[in-house]
């Protein structure tokens, strides 16, 4: 008997995704500076609640779910599908705030079991952090719960939405380290070896450890509502300074200038970089007690967005020509990403005060994944 076909996730995830990160941020920015309001659920803090609980949920969801049955890949997609847009239209409705936790929770019970077989410490942990960011939707309709019928209780729990998007940065950041590491120290020394020269570093996984142990304890007081907001914000920050110097020194030690011919891994590289500077930067924001916002960008606009666009053409090139990313797509996409960066830090705290270098970001940043979304659906053909 034949067994029932299956279909890779990232097919169907990565263009959705990427069709996402093109509209959400310009939109964003439309709903404030034309005035008009719309879409509702893109004002304040929504763009990065559809960011987080949106684009990486279902990055996580093509990277990780392998080839699935269409009876378990298109109710994903579905639930997903229907929690965007309810969000975009009704932020405040019943429906959008229970569809987002509904899917991250279906998406980790696919997931995280896939997950369980590992044997070291350091690989154990991919699991309880996807666990950990899909359960974010659920803490946010638990924070929303709290403050809509218990107004009296909500401030004592020390914890609002804008703490738990930022801990739901610091774990995408977590995850970009490792998965990141696991992608670029194989690749790095396999092309040193290549060229004659011998990898002085390739895992570093004593490195890596340190790495999860700061990050992890960046994280988990900003998570707990029973600490106060200035504890939490500099015990993160210390713990975040710590963590961008480790992760720029285990980018330097893979020697990546020596793979010129390798623009995918330079971009793997940059995207690994930006971590590092997102990482410092924000922790001088938290510790500060600041303006956390432009720092915050840094890793989920140059980190996040390089590491991502970098991953999906990387994964399409492979299953389509079994070659690397072409140079000219690579270094395109990364220079709009890095200009999207740079421009939205340098618009500020009071972002809409700065309304031309905050639009430069936001078309830098649709153009990027328009065209990678383009790519993508052409090289799906091939697939």
């Amino acid at each position: 008997m034949k067994a029932p076909a299956k279909r890779p996730a990232f097919l169907l995830f990565f263009p959705l995704a990427g069709l996402l990160a093109a509209s959400v941020v310009p939109l964003s920015v439309w709903a404030v500076l034309s005035g008009s309001g719309w879409p509702p659920g893109l004002l304040g803090s929504g763009h990065g609640h559809e960011l987080i609980f949106g684009f990486a949920l279902a990055l996580i969801a093509g990277y990780t779910l392998g080839n699935q049955l269409r009876q378990v890949l298109y109710p994903l997609i579905g639930l997903w599908l229907v929690a965007r847009f309810s969000w975009l239209l009704l932020p405040d409705s019943w429906l959008a705030l229970l569809l987002s936790p509904a899917f991250a929770l279906l998406l980790a019970w696919h997931v995280v079991p896939r997950f369980n077989a590992a044997k070291k410490w350091r690989n154990k942990i991919t699991g309880p952090l996807i666990l950990t960011v899909c359960l974010l939707p659920l803490a946010w309709l638990g924070l929303r719960v709290a403050w809509r019928y218990f107004p009296d209780l909500a401030p004592s729990l020390q914890l609002d939405a804008s703490r738990l998007l930022h801990a739901g940065v610091l774990c995408l950041l977590l995850l970009m380290m490792f998965m990141g590491g696991r992608i670029i120290a194989p690749a790095a020394a396999v092309t040193l070896e290549r060229k004659g020269l011998e990898p002085k570093a390739r895992l570093q996984p004593h490195i890596e450890s340190a790495l999860i142990i700061l990050l992890g304890l960046a994280i988990v007081p900003l998570l707990l509502p029973g600490l106060s907001g200035t504890f939490s914000y500099r015990w993160s920050g210390l713990c975040l300074i710590a963590a961008g110097g480790v992760l720029a020194v285990r980018c330097l030690r893979w020697e990546l200038w020596h793979c010129a011919d390798r623009p995918d891994l330079l971009a793997f590289g940059i995207g690994y970089a930006w971590l590092a500077l997102g990482s410092i930067a924000s922790g001088v924001a938290f510790f500060d007690q600041s303006a956390m916002a432009p720092a915050l960008h840094l890793v989920t606009i140059g980190g996040l967005g390089t590491l991502s666009a970098g991953v999906m053409l990387r994964l399409y090139f492979q299953r389509s020509s079994k070659t690397p990313p072409s140079t000219g797509w690579v270094w395109s996409i990364t220079a709009l990403i890095a200009i999207a960066a740079v421009a939205r830090y340098f618009s500020g705290p009071t972002v809409f005060a700065q309304p031309w270098l905050l639009s430069l970001s936001a078309a830098s940043w649709a153009l990027a994944y328009l065209a990678l979304t383009v790519k993508m659906l052409i090289l799906a053909r091939r697939i």
